[in-house]
This record gives C-alpha cells, structure tokens and sequence, in this order.
C-alpha cells in the first residue's frame, strides 16, 4: 500500500512539473500582451481563428490563447489569473478534473479554456449546479468573453424553444446539467428538425464536478408519459404497514437502509389482505407494493430524505440539501410516500424516454471539471469518466486549524454543545457556519438558537432560492449561518471588515456525513486565500452514521476510556479514523450503487444510439427516405416467407404467405397461392418485392410532390418507431426490476438482463419493420380537393 501512495505521489508531482512548464510558457506572454492596445488585442480572436482552420492545434496555440484571456480579465473584469489558476486551466483543457480549493477563483480559472475551445466555433458547454449560478457566472464572464468577441448564452428550463436553439449556438453556453440531459431526450423524440434545439456535444466543464457526476449520478434523467392509471394498492399498503410494530413485524437493516416484513408481519399481511400465501407469483403486484410502502414509512425521512411543500412530495438531494425539482423517486416508490403523507398522489408514469448523467456526459467529445473535493473519487472519476483528477497547489498555504472531532453520548448533549459553543463565538463577534446532515436538524438547531437569543439565518431545501445571498453574508462580523449539507456551494464566502482578526470564519459540523468529501466540502469554506479559520465536527453515538458502523465499537472504546454521562465528550484521533473507515465503507457502497446503475444503462446505451442515430437520419433527410422504407419492406417480407417455407415444399404455408401479403402489402383481391406456387423461396420474396415497389410507385403518382411524398414517409416511419421505443423502454424498465430476483436462482442478473434485452431489441426491430410495412403500404392516400 504504501508503494502505491508513493508512487501515486510521485506520478503527481511529474504531472505537475510537466503543468507548470506550459503555464510558465503562458508568463512569458504577459509583457507582449499588455503591451497591446484593446483593439490589438480583440484582433486576436479572429487571428487565432484562422490559425485554427489552417490547422493549427489548441494544444500549440493554448500559451498565447491563455495569455490574450488572462490579460483581457485584467481590463474587462479588474482580476488577473495567479500562475496556479493558468495551471487549472490547462488541466481542464486536456479533459481532466482541477481540484481547487475553495476560494481559489475556479470560475476565473475556466475563463482561459472556455475562450480557447471557443475559438473553434463547435460550442463551450459550462455546467453549473443551479440556474442562478448559471446566470450570474453567464452575466459576469460573459462581459470578458464578448469583449473577446465570442457569443454567450445561457439555457434556462424556462427559455423557449427559440431560445434554447440560440443559445445552443453560441461560441459558450450556461447550463444546469439538467437542461443539457432533458434536451437532448427532447431532441430525440422531436419529429421535425426544427423543433430540435441542440448540436453536437464538444467540449463541456462542469462546475461542481464530484456534485453533478458522482452525487446526482444516481439518479437518471426521465421523460415519462401518462401510465396506466393510480393504482388503489398505495393506499391500501400504507394503512396496513402503518399498524405494525417495529423488530416483531418488520426488521430494518441500518447499514444497508433495507426493512423486510419478519414471519409475524407476512401472517398478518396475508390475513390483512385475505390471502393463502402472499409469496405467490400472482401477487407480485402487492408485495411490491408493499415493499415499497415499508419503504416509504419506515426508510425515508420527511425533512431528510423528501420535504412536502404546497401539497407535493419533493426530493431532497442527500449531498447537496437541494430541492430536485421535477425529479421523482422512481418504482412506485414516490406514490408510496404520496399516500404516506397523505396528498395527492400522482398518476404513475409510463417511461417514454430516459438515460444516465454518466451516459450523457461521456457523450461529450472532451468533458473536464473543476471542484474543490474529488480526491476520495478519483478511482470512479478514472474509471467511469476517463478523467484524472490533478490537485493544484493552493495560491497561499492553508493556515486553518482543523480540530479533531468532539463525540458525546446523545444528541442532546451534542447539540447543546454546539448552541454553547456557537455562543461563545457569537459573543465574540467570529462568524460562524453550521453544517446539519438534515433539513430537520437545521430547523431544530435554528429553534436551539432561538431560544439562547442567538440571531441566526437558515439555509437548507426549504429555501435555496436564497441561499447565494445568505451564503455571501456568512463571513461579515457576528454572522451565523446553518446551511444544509453546504447548499450554496459556487458562491464565495468573503470575510468581512476586522474578521481576521477575530480568528476568520468558524465551521461548525453537527454530524458527519456519509461521505468524506461533503465534509471536506463544509471545511473548505473557512480558509480560502490564505485566511485563518477553524473547522470543528460535533458527533454523538446516536448519530445515524454511528449507528450503521462501529457504534458498538466506539461504545466499547469509550467505556475502556471510562468516560460516562451525558455531559462526557472525548476528542480523539482514534475515533476520527474509526469515522473514516465507516465512511469509506458507505462510499464503496454508493459507488457499487451508482456502477449497477450504469451497467444496466450500459445495455440501454447502446440500443438507444442505434435507434437515435437512425432517427436523425430520417428526420434530416431532405429527398426521399425509399432506402430506408424499402430494405424495411424486404427484410419483412424475408422473416415471413422464412417462417412460412420450413422443411420440404409440401409443408410450406403458402397461404399463410398470402395472408400476410393481403394484410400488409397489397390489396387481398390481388393474390392468391396460385402467385406463389412453383417459385423458391428466393422467388418467392422478389415476387412479393416487385408488388411492393408497384405500391411504393402508386404512392408516388398519388403524391406527385416530392416533398409531400418525403413528409409522409418521416410521418410513418417516426410515428411507428416513437410508439415502439417507448413501449421498449417501459418493458425493460420492468424486466429490470423483476430481473433481480433470477440472482435467487444461481444466475447474475445484469447478464440475464443483457441477454433479454438484446432479444426484446431485436423483437422490437422486427415489430417496427412489420408495422412500417404495413402502415405505409395500407394506407390510403387522400388528397384535398379545392374548389
């Protein structure tokens, strides 16, 4: 292990040695371009440009496309990127991860890729984790970027299709990662180019990377349609799991956050619901529901897990304490919390399209990122991403005292720990930022506060929409902050007049989270630029982290400690690393988590880039689509003449032959056996092609414009296509949550899932052929008479 550590050091410190040479090339253009004048130096872009296109690389011109963004910051913007900012911006323009920490300008440091990328004209993509940050990074890089000449926009959920396409088409554009991922499904269920608002994917940065592509990976992007009506088992389920009794009826596994009905709950769930045997395959559709409502009531967390507002049940982000709006628990399981709660609940959805943040950000042709904390993911970064993340040295060093974490022995005695320590700081006048796991840890804490007298501000899912202001305040004098799982991350926190002297902003964590990063998060707030700050964490055995691993452990320790009573706390590094290796156990956890997710998205993939390239294909074909229709039409025709001419000539189906042909091709008066017989099977399908080609013809002279001709064959092909790619969607959505249970029977699901999901695409080709066929070849052509 520790040969690895070192050389794993040591390849970073050569990788930073080989940075540090480019970005000193960069220094060595500062004193030509500030001896340019403003006209000289926006003269660069289209020069650069046209180097571009005489095809020089990027790579060749980055030290002078750095330096002409570097010195155009200093005039347009009043700020000048440090030499570790230029090393940042290199690493993110060779498609890797800068981790930087906070109050390290990241934002600045991506101005010198965005507008080197940008001068190929194939498009800048920059990611933000919401639409303010999108707006304000938009509004005020965008003042460097148009100086420079380049285009600027900005994708809203609101913008409309118009606006979206314009956006789309500037040299750089602001997104959430979102927007990016809902319109490119929309684009591939459009029917008209027109309607499309995207264009290829080139080159992408996102911001908050470790947030958007590890956190929100677990959760894929869905376009869902109207399903198959609310079924009355959500309420049915919930009132009966509400009446059992926890350890007798049910049984939860903390580590694994599972609840599983025991032999006591099964018996009163078959004498509930007036069954023999509740295990049997006919009731598949209860016990799922059934799952699901055990789930709901006794697993997820109101204020947690999910808030309620204005009568709907909204996901909170577990790592961000954001609301995810338009985002649902997906299996019938944000029903199941509906009924728990008692509002409405939503009709269930029929999956129409859907893919994976992973899936859709490897699309790009180079995705890099930027993030104060991807250290502890770098493995899943590599591996999933095929992005190295390199740590770039601070502009001045870290003087922040990180003390060692404080345990007590119940949540009360902690938290009043804490109110006492806020106090005392507050008192002091040190601005202090409070780090709660839980929106309704955060709203306990503020009623603690209340009652000392302590004025404070809370920022937690319930009100995101301030969080940039509260979070710009939180470093002036006095201030007290709580904010859930650090909301407000993209927004700086500037320490105010005289706060230095105080000891800088105090960060306070009154839990740890499951992840280390999210704390590492919370103490990089404190400390940015060389700033003094301290960061604390505050534990207690009653944490749930605590309970799910080594709460017995550290019980033991501290009884071998001798520390007793409510008011005993023990500062230990001990107890840190215990903490630790709990959370590394969670992360490899939630990685394996997030894996699955992928590898079954893996299977979708695939097919969804066959049926989407050949989609745009059809949509973008400005002649006739013939080359498409009639292979179509042919390997129709060949399935069923294959089927119907098995063994010797006296057991073919000839007339199940003409039965087909008088369904699907052509009209039933005009063939009979006598067409088909004395002819090879080979004959048989060219004699059934020509037939074809005579109706394709027909169609032709009836449509005699061209146009009208190309129109209704993209209606035909796209509205067959839609209906059976949907429907595939949905069925694998099923067979996947059904597939687990073949792991019961010595089989690895995810290869059971791959096989089947091949063999239903095929069968979905096959379907979509035939019912092309026949709906083109079957339909009556109409035309409008004007008189």
């Amino acid at each position: 292990m520790a040969n690895i550590l070192r050389k794993w050091i040591e390849s970073d410190r050569r990788e930073l040695r080989r940075i540090n040479r480019i970005a000193n090339k960069v220094e060595r253009y500062a004193k030509p371009m500030s001896q340019l004048t403003d006209e000289q130096l926006q003269a660069k872009t289209p020069e650069f440009r046209q180097r571009i296109q005489n095809g020089e690389s990027l790579d060749k011109l980055l030290p002078e496309a750095f330096a002409v963004a570097r010195e155009g910051a200093k005039r347009v913007l009043g700020l000048y990127p440090f030499h570790v900012q230029i090393m940042g911006g290199i690493v993110l323009h060779e498609g890797n991860i800068a981790e930087m920490k906070t109050g390290e300008g990241k934002t600045l440091t991506a101005t010198m890729p965005v507008y080197l990328n940008a001068l190929t004209g194939k498009g800048v993509h920059v990611i933000t984790v919401n639409e303010y940050l999108s707006h304000r990074d938009a509004e005020e890089m965008g003042k460097l970027y148009k100086w420079l000449g380049c285009t600027v926009g900005v994708n809203s959920s609101e913008a409309s299709p118009e606006e979206k396409r314009a956006a789309y088409q500037c040299d750089i554009m602001y997104s959430t990662n979102s927007e990016i991922g809902f319109d490119y499904l929309r684009d591939n269920m459009a029917v008209y180019k027109e309607d499309q608002v995207q264009r290829g994917l080139n080159y992408c940065i996102v911001d908050e990377v470790d947030s958007i592509l590890i956190d929100e990976a677990r959760t894929p992007l869905i376009i869902s349609g109207p399903g198959t009506g609310t079924s009355k088992l959500y309420q049915q389920t919930d009132r009966f799991v509400k009446q059992l009794v926890k350890d007798e009826d049910y049984k939860i596994d903390l580590e694994s956050k599972t609840v599983s009905l025991t032999n006591q709950g099964i018996e009163k769930a078959e004498k509930y619901f007036n069954l023999r045997n509740l295990y049997d395959p006919d009731n598949t559709a209860l016990t799922h529901h059934l799952d699901q409502a055990l789930r709901a009531n006794y697993i997820m967390i109101r204020d947690k897990d999910y808030v309620v507002s204005d009568g709907e049940v909204l996901i909170v982000d577990s790592f961000t304490g954001r609301v995810m709006k338009g985002r649902r628990f997906s299996d019938g399981l944000h029903q199941a919390i509906e009924a728990k709660e008692g509002v409405e609940i939503q009709e269930e959805n029929k999956t129409m399209a859907n893919i994976t943040y992973q899936n859709l950000f490897r699309m790009y042709s180079k995705l890099s990122g930027m993030t104060g904390t991807a250290r502890t993911e770098m493995e899943e970064f590599r591996e999933i991403y095929n992005m190295e993340v390199i740590t770039i040295p601070t502009n001045r060093p870290v003087i922040r005292k990180d003390e060692p974490d404080l345990l007590y022995p119940t949540l009360q005695s902690k938290f009043a720990a804490v109110v006492k320590r806020i106090k005392k700081l507050h008192e002091k006048g040190q601005p202090v930022l409070v780090g709660t796991v839980a929106v309704e840890t955060s709203e306990y804490l503020s009623h603690l506060l209340d009652q000392a007298g302590i004025p404070h501000v809370v920022l937690n899912a319930k009100n995101h929409k301030k969080e940039a202001d509260i979070i710009k305040n939180a470093g002036q004098v006095g201030a007290v902050t709580i904010a859930t799982n650090m909301a407000g991350r993209g927004t700086d926190i500037k320490l105010g007049p005289g706060v230095k002297e105080l000891g800088g902003l105090a960060v306070l964590g009154t839990e740890r989270h499951e992840s280390r990063r999210i704390d590492n998060q919370l103490r990089g707030r404190s400390g940015r630029q060389g700033d003094p700050g301290l960061s604390q964490f505050y534990l207690s055995l009653e944490d749930d982290l605590m309970r799910r691993f080594g709460g017995d452990r550290i019980k033991a320790f501290l009884k071998k400690m001798k520390v007793e009573g409510d008011d005993a706390v023990i500062r230990s590094r001990f107890l840190t690393k215990q903490v630790e290796s709990a959370q590394k156990r969670v992360e490899g956890n939630n990685y394996d988590s997030r894996k699955n997710v992928l590898q079954y998205d893996d299977v979708m993939r695939e097919q969804r880039e066959i049926i989407y390239k050949e989609r745009q294909q059809v949509i973008e074909e400005k002649k006739s689509l013939k080359w498409v229709l009639m292979p179509m039409v042919k390997r129709t025709i060949q399935r069923e003449v294959d089927q119907h001419t098995l063994g010797n000539q006296n057991q073919w189906e000839l007339q199940k032959i003409v039965d087909f042909a008088g369904e699907v091709l052509v009209n039933p008066d005009t063939i009979s056996v006598r067409n088909l017989q004395g002819k090879s099977p080979d004959e048989i399908v060219d004699y059934l092609m020509s037939r074809a080609e005579g109706v394709y013809k027909d169609k032709q002279r009836q449509l005699y414009d061209a146009g009208q001709m190309l129109e209704f064959e993209k209606v035909v092909i796209l509205r067959v296509v839609d209906a059976h790619w949907t429907d595939h969607i949905d069925e694998m959505d099923q067979f996947r949550q059904s597939v687990g249970l073949r792991g019961y029977g010595q089989l690895n699901p995810l290869v059971e899932y791959q096989t089947a999901g091949y063999h239903m695409f095929e069968q979905m080709i096959a379907d979509i052929e035939y019912e092309t066929t026949r709906l083109f070849m079957k339909s009556e052509i109409r035309q409008n008479v004007t008189r």
